[in-house]
């Protein structure tokens, strides 16, 4: 579950750190009072843009932190499976926001948005104001029946990808040779030009770099003679300034004076031995010009050889293992086009097995969402039921599609009828945006029971709706909140009455600034904002009784739920008659045991 919040700098929102608790945590203010700014916060960490307009002005950075308690074994395999390491079960998300740009960590450790998104995405879900307006789309209404029954759909959806991979890659092919006789000799005339092109040229591996050194050195041979002439020269013995003749010259000097100072024979030694290398490199010089010759049919013959290997280069090629490759793929290209009427047969023959079997995966996979959609439209319409449809209809409606997609062939709609009579008709044209937002709440609250996600997230859940309907969404969020972790804003006084825990998001002025705060409420403080949502404006104290009668009733509606729990969980005892007995040994007192056994009463006769 979703422990600690910490947000810094974000829009409104100066700096503040929540704790949240197990169950229904709601979240109340006044309009405009910063509420979709934390809300947005948790969003950054499910990968939103970000943007520089969002850090709080004067400040130079905006900091998100999410503080997860991990339980759930799926979510912890899933962490596993990214390598994600929860520290005594906790897991550290943060993004920090700097003029546009992000720095994103998972338990201290650098990563990437979309392993945070990943990471997120296993912890909590959120549920926007908008969001129910996805249910129209029949995508969307395809997607939550694949994800309801993932652990068939998944493996044959992947089943039906991978065979209409396969045969859009024929169909592909079987295209490119759809070509007339005319078409097919001008191609044989190409691809016959091409390679007796490469092959006349008989090229040979390493060719041209030789060629081109060769090319190097031929092209720049007077440069080259003159330089050295001149390095001969200064390093020789035929002149004065010679290197060379200046050496000896200071050897004979050297000998002279030698035989008066034994310590100077080490120096004589070094410049004898400087002289003799100058020596053996003049000569090796020397024989290098002497055998340095031009010839212009040479350099002729390698220059046209070099512009004949690079014109197959600018066409087949960057190097003359890569024209060789380029030969290669058209020499079969052309024995394709010999074989031609024998390979279309044949790839036409491909085509219909490879359909064949994508037409098999697709109806295999179509079987299985059948199946899975009976389940789910049971589901859905006890779900509906408990929010307040009387008289309601569900089903799933599934049309083949014409085409073969790599999501198999079902073209699915969602039908409702919500009154007694009614036949019926798709979603968008039975349903308003209160009933819309109801049915996404149910919807939501089944995935959530399936994928195991320990964090739910409603932004304002009650759009549209009001009264007897209000009441029963609240007990829907109630009961939700007994297996998940629930965050839910909103402006419903029947909603915040089931709070486990309550917190206020309030704005207000600091100086000049104004920010955004959120804190707790205890009871007494909880009743009053019940009554401000009641009442709006003026507080009376009949609306602070009406508040507090709502909260008891909230509470007492609670219990119910809870002993309802308890005996659904009798009920799956082996032994009935065991399990009411160690149910007299909790310690609810008499009163609640009437109620118990005044429950399971009533279960048994309904």
């Amino acid at each position: 579950m979703l422990a600690h919040l910490h947000v810094k700098n974000l829009a409104l929102i100066e700096e503040i750190e929540v704790e949240f608790g197990p169950g229904l945590n709601i979240l109340t203010g006044e309009t405009g009072a910063g509420k979709s700014i934390l809300l947005g916060s948790m969003q950054l960490i499910l990968g939103a843009k970000t943007s520089k307009n969002m850090i709080r002005e004067n400040a130079s950075y905006a900091l998100v932190e999410l503080l997860f308690q991990v339980e759930n074994e799926k979510a912890l395999e899933t962490l596993k499976a990214l390598d994600i390491c929860p520290e005594d079960g906790q897991v550290l998300l943060s993004r920090k926001i700097m003029d546009g740009r992000s720095i994103n960590k998972i338990n201290g450790e650098t990563s990437t948005v979309g392993q945070m998104k990943a990471a997120a995405a296993c912890l909590l879900d959120i549920h926007g104001q908008h969001e129910h307006q996805s249910l129209l789309y029949q995508d969307k209404q395809l997607a939550i029946l694949d994800a309801y029954g993932k652990e068939k759909i998944l493996p044959a959806k992947e089943k039906v990808s991978l065979a209409y991979k396969e045969y859009s890659k024929c169909k592909t092919e079987l295209g490119s040779m759809n070509m007339n006789e005319e078409q097919r000799n001008r191609e044989l005339a190409f691809l016959e030009f091409e390679i007796k092109e490469i092959e006349k040229a008989n090229l040979q591996p390493g060719e041209d770099e030789e060629l081109e050194a060769r090319y190097r050195k031929m092209s720049n041979a007077k440069l080259i003679v003159d330089s050295l002439q001149l390095v001969h020269n200064l390093t020789g013995y035929e002149s004065k300034e010679g290197a060379g003749e200046t050496v000896g010259e200071a050897l004979k000097e050297f000998s002279h004076v030698t035989q008066y100072d034994p310590e100077l024979t080490p120096l004589a030694e070094t410049l004898t031995s400087v002289d003799g290398l100058l020596n053996d490199f003049n000569r090796e010089l020397s024989a290098y010009l002497d055998e340095l010759t031009f010839d212009e049919g040479e350099f002729y013959e390698t220059e046209r050889r070099l512009d004949l290997i690079n014109g197959l280069k600018a066409k087949y090629g960057r190097t003359i293992e890569e024209i060789f490759t380029y030969r290669k793929l058209q020499e079969e290209k052309l024995e394709k086009l010999h074989k031609y009427e024998e390979n279309l047969q044949e790839l036409k023959e491909r085509l219909r097995e490879l359909e064949n079997i994508l037409e098999k995966k697709s109806d295999e996979l179509a079987e299985i969402r059948k199946e899975y959609s009976k389940q789910l439209e049971q589901k859905i319409i006890q779900g509906l039921k408990d929010l307040n449809f009387l008289d309601v209809n569900f089903a799933i409606d599934f049309r083949k599609k014409k085409n073969y997609t790599d999501n198999g062939t079902d073209d699915i709609q969602y039908l409702i009828s919500t009154n007694p009579g009614e036949t019926l008709k798709p979603l968008g044209q039975i349903v308003s945006g209160g009933e819309l937002s109801r049915i996404m709440l149910a919807l939501k609250a089944i995935l959530a029971d399936r994928d195991e996600i320990e964090t739910l997230i409603f932004d304002e859940i009650d759009t549209g709706i009001s009264g007897r309907t209000a009441q029963k969404v609240s007990e829907k969020m109630a009961v939700i909140g007994q297996h998940h972790q629930v965050l839910c804003i909103t402006h419903l006084p029947q909603i915040a009455a089931m709070a486990d825990s309550h917190f206020e998001i309030e704005k207000h002025l600091q100086g000049t600034e104004t920010i955004t705060q959120i804190h707790v409420l205890k009871e007494h403080d909880s009743i009053r904002e019940l009554a401000r949502l009641l009442g709006g404006a003026e507080i009376t104290p009949a609306v602070l009784e009406n508040a507090k009668e709502m909260k008891e009733l909230a509470q007492k509606t609670k219990k119910i739920q809870d002993l309802n729990k308890i005996i659904d969980h009798i009920l799956r005892e082996d032994n009935l008659c065991d399990g009411l007995f160690s149910l007299i040994f909790v310690p609810f007192g008499f009163a609640v045991m009437g109620s118990v056994l005044w429950q399971f009463h009533s279960y048994r006769i309904s």
